[in-house]
């Protein structure tokens, strides 16, 4: 690690916190609701730790019901979107800082996204079957060869698959039957649910791993899905990169009438196109809608448009409301998220499996809480990890997991601690 460790002293030191772009912080911290909310009601929802049958039978049915319809109006698809953009965006200001350094871009990226690949698949193989990290890094090291191209065939081919690079995927493997020959079902079915509770319930954590690791060859690598999501996310990535090279975000105080007009086209429509698709996508599996194929279809592609309009219309709503007075104060203490979102990334996981698994010192509930009730953790948790990340930034440089991945990264100790004069209180 010594060229690195050169290469630091030349110029290829970690951002200071002076460096970093506010609204990017409070834009991830922002995602990290989201990425929490769709986490953790999908790893309690029916077909993974929790049977359809049993969350009919909860006394919060309807209300679950209820908060379903906000998730997915609101939420699915969007904080991902949302937070693979931001992956692409800072890659792209990260090459440009290291580059204006005169520092070793390839070496230092390339090592910073093997790390965050390792760290990727500890966590997806031995805390959170849904990580996205290791997703994440592979898609950066296609990012990373894809730097050199041109503005226009970076934003149209990043379009398009963010908006089909999934779909085309999934319909390949179906139309091939691969899935169905493969058993992928097997892994939703009520008894592959059942046999993960009991083994949380017993806390047996081999057991459950062994399970994880099971679901993850059915659905991730047999159903197709690790392919479509990767593209998914690559498409995003590209479309983070081209906004990066525009510098839009970065000098967002010198675009902030666009932000404010695109804010006023974008979200409306984001939300009635995904309000619209959400209700026929309830509708239809509620049985409330025929079983239409069309109408299936018209769902899904009115679906793959509203995502990415609604996700773009909530990157204008942070922005513009960072400069309005009174929505200001309640946006800010996000960026201390943001500026530790691998730290808090992980730190949710802990939480989905402390409340659902019963591995020691679980709780076990899965199968026993709905939706409402899962929002009402992801709003106790967030809130905490806002108060202890603020905390936790006004005596540190990093978050834990952070500093980890740059000393790892960079071949140093980054000094952890502020200086006493650095350890000034947030403003109000």
């Amino acid at each position: 690690m010594n060229d690195i460790s050169t290469g630091a002293a030349r110029g290829a030191a970690p951002a200071s916190a002076g460096e970093r772009v506010g609204d990017l912080d409070a834009l991830r911290g922002f995602a990290l609701i989201g990425v929490f909310t769709a986490n953790f009601t999908g790893y309690a929802g029916d077909g993974f730790m929790a049977t359809a049958d049993q969350l009919a039978a909860l006394p919060s049915a309807w209300a679950d019901g209820v908060a379903d319809f906000f998730v997915r109006w609101l939420v699915h698809d969007k904080a991902n979107t949302l937070f693979a953009f931001l992956f692409g965006l800072g890659f792209w200001l990260q090459m440009q800082r290291l580059s204006a350094r005169g520092a070793d871009f390839e070496r230092i990226y390339l090592r910073r996204l093997t790390i965050l690949l390792l760290f990727g698949l500890v966590h997806c193989f031995f805390i959170f079957t849904y990580d996205i990290l290791h997703l994440y890094a592979l898609g950066g090291f296609a990012l990373f060869f894809l730097r050199k191209t041109g503005d226009r065939a970076l934003l149209i081919g990043g379009l398009l698959l963010a908006v089909f690079g999934r779909l085309i995927v999934t319909f390949t493997v179906k139309l091939g039957g691969y899935a169905e020959s493969a058993g992928v079902d097997a892994a939703y079915t009520d008894a592959a649910v059942l046999a993960r509770q009991a083994a949380s319930a017993a806390g047996d954590y081999p057991a459950l791993l062994a399970q994880f690791t099971e679901f993850l060859r059915l659905d991730w690598i047999q159903n197709g899905l690790f392919l479509a999501w990767f593209f998914y996310a690559l498409g995003r990535f590209m479309v983070g990169a081209w906004v990066g090279r525009r510098g839009w975000l970065e000098r967002a105080d010198l675009h902030i009438a666009g932000f404010r007009r695109w804010l006023k086209i974008l979200l409306p429509a984001g939300l009635a196109g995904e309000f619209a698709a959400a209700l026929a996508a309830t509708g239809l599996d509620s049985g409330a809608l025929p079983d239409s194929a069309a109408l299936k279809v018209a769902a899904e592609a009115l679906h793959l448009v509203a995502a990415p309009v609604l996700a773009a219309g909530y990157v204008c709503m942070i922005v513009a409301g960072l400069r309005a007075p009174a929505a200001a104060p309640l946006i800010r203490p996000l960026a201390h998220v943001g500026r530790m979102a691998l730290t808090n990334y992980v730190t949710q996981s802990l939480i989905v499996a402390f409340v659902l698994f019963g591995v020691w010192p679980g709780l076990a509930l899965a199968g026993e809480i709905g939706t409402a009730m899962v929002l009402l953790v992801v709003a106790i948790g967030y809130g905490a990890q806002v108060a202890f990340s603020g905390f936790w930034l006004k005596r540190f440089a990093y978050g834990p997991l952070e500093w980890a991945w740059r000393a790892l990264t960079y071949g140093t100790l980054p000094r952890l601690r502020l200086a006493a004069k650095q350890a000034a209180p947030a403003a109000p």
